[in-house]
C-alpha cells in the first residue's frame, strides 16, 4: 500500500507506485552522480554496504595500477606484483600501515599522500552517511491494507485503520486524508486534482497503540454518490498522511499509505481488535489488524452510496 518507486530501463524512466497504478516518468534526465546522496540514503542496507564495498576494492585496484607504474615504489613488495600492491594499498587506505611495506621513492611516497588523503575523505563520507541513516527518524506505523466504508454512527462513513507498532508514545499525531481523482475541465481536458477529505477527528494527542480516521460521506463530500465503478472510472486513489512527535526519540516522524479505489471495502467495517483479558487489562490483536466483517445496517453501500444520495 506504500508507495513505491525503482529505476528502469536505463536512466531515463522511472516507475512510480501510488495506490494500486504504476506511473511511468519518462524524459527523466539522471546518471549515476545526479543524486548520489538520495540514493545512498534511501538504498537498502545491503545495497548500501555491496556499494561501499565496490568502492572501496575499485580504488584500491586503481590505486594498485598507479603504484605499479613506478619503478620499485613499495619496499618489500614483490616486483611487478600487483596484488602486493593492491594490498599495500588497502592498508594505506585504511590508514592501518602494519609496517612491513612502505613507500621507499619519491614516486611511492607522492602516490601513498594522495592515497591517504583520499582514504580519510572516504572514511569522512562513510561515518557521515552511517550516522545519517542511523540517525533517520523512521516511524513504525502499520496502516490497513483495505480502506472500509460503512455506516459509523448511522452515516456513511469511510473509515482507514492504522496501529504504532513501536507501542511507544507519539505526541501530537495528526493525519490527513487526500482523495486523487480525475477530473474534467470546462474546456474538456482531464486533470488529476487533489481533494482533502475532511476527517472527524485528525488529532491524536498520545497515538500509542491503534486509531481508526473517520470521513462522513455527507453531501459536502468529494465522495457523495460515489460508487466502486465511478471511482475506478475517474482512477481515484486514496492517500493519507500521519504526522507526530517521538517522544522517546525527540524527532517528527512522517509516514504515508496509498490506496486505489479498487481496495476500498464496501459496506464493510473493521472488527475490533481490543479485547478484556482474564488478568483483566485490554489486550490488542495486531494479527486482526486487516479483518473487517459485513456491515448488516449498511446493505446498500456494498456496491456504492448512489442509493443513499
Amino acid at each position: 500500500m506504500v508507495d513505491l518507486a525503482k529505476w528502469t530501463g536505463g536512466t531515463r524512466s522511472r516507475i512510480v507506485r501510488l495506490g494500486g497504478r504504476e506511473i511511468v516518468g519518462e524524459g527523466l534526465q539522471q546518471g549515476l552522480w545526479t543524486d548520489l546522496n538520495h540514493r545512498a540514503m534511501t538504498a537498502s542496507w545491503p545495497a548500501f554496504f555491496a556499494g561501499a564495498l565496490g568502492v572501496f576494492l575499485t580504488l584500491n585496484l586503481i590505486f594498485a595500477t598507479i603504484y605499479s607504474l613506478g619503478t620499485d615504489p613499495i619496499a618489500n613488495a614483490t616486483p611487478g606484483s600487483l596484488p602486493m600492491l593492491f594490498f599495500f594499498s588497502v592498508e594505506t587506505l585504511a590508514t592501518v600501515g602494519y609496517g612491513d611495506m612502505h613507500p621507499q621513492s619519491l614516486y611511492g611516497h607522492i602516490v601513498a599522500t594522495t592515497e591517504i588523503f583520499t582514504g580519510m575523505s572516504l572514511i569522512a563520507v562513510m561515518t557521515g552517511l552511517v550516522f545519517s541513516r542511523f540517525s533517520r527518524p523512521r516511524a513504525r506505523l502499520l496502516f490497513a491494507k483495505f480502506p472500509a466504508i460503512g455506516l459509523h454512527d448511522g452515516r456513511p462513513t469511510l473509515m482507514i485503520r492504522l496501529a504504532n507498532a513501536r507501542q511507544n508514545r507519539i505526541s501530537g499525531a495528526t493525519a490527513r486524508l487526500w482523495l486523487l481523482a480525475t477530473q474534467t475541465t470546462k474546456e474538456g481536458r482531464p486533470f488529476r486534482r487533489f481533494r482533502e477529505l475532511k476527517l472527524v477527528s485528525n488529532e491524536n494527542p498520545t497515538f500509542a497503540l491503534s486509531w481508526t480516521v473517520f470521513h462522513v460521506i455527507d453531501d459536502s463530500s468529494p465522495l457523495a454518490g460515489a460508487s466502486a465503478g465511478s471511482l475506478e472510472e475517474q482512477g481515484a486513489d486514496l492517500i493519507l498522511t500521519v504526522r507526530g512527535l517521538d517522544e522517546e526519540l525527540v524527532q517528527e516522524l512522517h509516514a504515508r499509505a496509498a490506496y486505489s479505489s479498487a481496495d476500498i471495502a464496501w459496506g464493510q467495517h473493521y472488527v475490533d481488535i481490543l479485547r478484556a483479558g482474564d488478568d483483566g487489562r485490554l489486550h490488542i490483536d495486531y494479527n486482526r489488524m486487516n479483518d473487517t466483517e459485513p456491515d448488516v445496517r449498511s446493505g446498500e453501500l456494498t456496491n456504492g452510496l448512489a442509493a443513499r444520495n
